[in-house]
């Protein structure tokens, strides 16, 4: 199999008729989220753990197996003999370089110098980090069954000696303006998977231009909107509507699959949102009626954030007197809103789970 040449960008002959109903309802939900978004005071406290939620699952499709309890409940301190730390730290490496590649976003656009960057935060010390994190690939490689040749293989990407090339146009693209930026991202997303060009991690450095690329054309107040749930859930047809592209050329499939995504993702984390401001809210009376503590929401703020944590923990991040902290806990726990998972003995914190905000992070609650 000879390697795949891409492309060039912006595509000609894309069937608008066909996409054009998509592309309206997918920036219409897009929208909607969004405004939902913007009447969050401090999103990132509020929404935390969505973000780890993504960094789970867009792991999850590269063979990972540790769950979102478990990178909580780690990063807690508690450490179960599981086999799967390395699994958890790929997942926090994927929630640093989301949260590192926001901050470059919000002041430079998407840039190959991101991408470089990205990469080497994500694979730093985990699985693949003998495949020279931070740099495009120099050889020639394949993707197919275990121990096939490339005669063999099921896709070829592009050879070395035109990577670069393609790199630079698809830089140019990104930075550009196309038709519609949702239409846009579906290009992008496919091109740089199909481009291929670090040796290891291009699926999750792919799914972490989603919300980078929105933020910047400001589709996103934030950035925020993670797809991977669905691409996950339909993840057969994720990877037969990449191949398609290569294999028949069928860019207008891939692109109605994509906005597809698109529209059911913002609806679900839609639901998502408003369940969470719908908690916080009741927490927040709650909490304020049962503790009478000027403290009250600054202890809900360390909570959401940290949905499983020590008490030693939440005693710090309250900055405030031990004394104090540990009886604004005893307080919300006897109310029945805190499950102790670890019981403390000794010097040995006890460990806590806010098990309403990860039912809703994890989908529990949808029908």
């Amino acid at each position: 199999m000879n390697p795949y040449i891409p492309n060039n960008l912006p595509l000609d002959n894309l069937d608008y008729k066909r996409l054009f109903a998509y592309i309206g309802e997918a920036n219409a939900e897009l929208a909607r989220y969004d405004g939902l978004l913007q009447g969050i005071v401090n999103p990132k406290v509020l929404l935390s753990p969505l973000t780890t939620n993504e960094a789970v699952l867009s792991s999850k499709i590269e063979g990972t197996q540790a769950t979102l309890d478990d990178v909580l409940e780690q990063e807690a301190g508690l450490f179960a003999e599981n086999g799967k730390s390395n699994d958890i730290q790929e997942i926090i490496n994927y929630r640093t370089t989301l949260e590192q590649s926001a901050d470059y976003v919000s002041l430079s656009p998407i840039s190959l110098f991101l991408l470089r960057q990205a990469h080497a935060t994500l694979l730093d010390s985990v699985r693949g980090k003998d495949k020279n994190p931070g740099e495009f690939r120099k050889d020639q490689n394949w993707i197919g069954k275990y121990g096939c040749t490339m005669e063999q293989a099921s896709f070829v990407p592009p050879s070395p000696f035109a990577l670069q090339e393609y790199l630079e146009k698809w830089e140019a693209y990104v930075q550009g303006n196309e038709i519609d930026s949702l239409l846009q991202l579906a290009i992008l997303h496919a091109q740089f998977e199909l481009i291929h060009p670090f040796k290891d991690g291009n699926g999750r450095i792919g799914r972490l231009l989603i919300p980078l690329f929105l933020y910047q054309k400001k589709n996103l107040a934030t950035p925020m909107f993670y797809l991977s749930s669905y691409l996950e859930a339909n993840r057969e047809e994720y990877y037969a509507r990449l191949s398609s592209i290569s294999h028949a050329g069928d860019w207008d499939g891939w692109i109605e699959f994509f906005l597809k995504a698109i529209i059911a993702q913002a609806k679900e984390n839609t639901h998502k949102v408003h369940q969470i401001m719908k908690l916080y809210a009741s927490m927040k009376d709650k909490i304020t009626a049962t503790t009478h503590s000027q403290y009250a929401i600054q202890a809900l703020d360390v909570i959401f954030t940290r949905p499983v944590f020590k008490t030693t923990g939440f005693v710090a991040l309250m900055g405030i007197s031990k004394q104090t902290s540990m009886g604004l806990l005893r307080q919300i726990r006897e109310a029945g809103d805190l499950k102790i998972i670890r019981q403390g003995r000794g010097r040995q914190a006890s460990i806590l789970m806010f098990p309403a905000l990860l039912a809703i992070t994890e989908g529990k609650d949808l029908v």
